[in-house]
């Protein structure tokens, strides 16, 4: 799962050959956790691991579920939006 490209009017996340999530909002990246933006972080928790010396795979992707990964990017862009528009709506200090 990468990044494929950024827009002005959003954002496009490859998560295979075949399938890729289009018009993401700019805004999603505004919240962050840390230094990443929650989507970045799903991300890269969500990609497959090869560990350079066993070979060992971590793949946390749910093959019993494929709409899983669908379902937690949609999700975590809903919490995204929704919070920096409640934080843009609080009255200054």
């Amino acid at each position: 799962m990468t990044w494929l490209a950024i827009k002005c009017c959003g954002f496009q996340l490859r998560y295979n050959d075949f399938f890729t999530l289009d018009g993401i909002p700019c805004e999603v990246y505004d919240y962050t956790l840390g230094n990443r933006s929650a989507l970045e972080w799903v991300i890269d928790q969500y990609r497959v691991k090869i560990d350079r010396r066993s070979g060992i795979v971590n793949d946390p992707n749910c093959e019993t579920e494929p709409q899983h990964i669908v379902d937690l990017v949609g999700r975590v862009i809903f919490v995204s939006l929704r919070t920096v528009e409640i934080v843009n709506d609080l009255p200054p200090l």
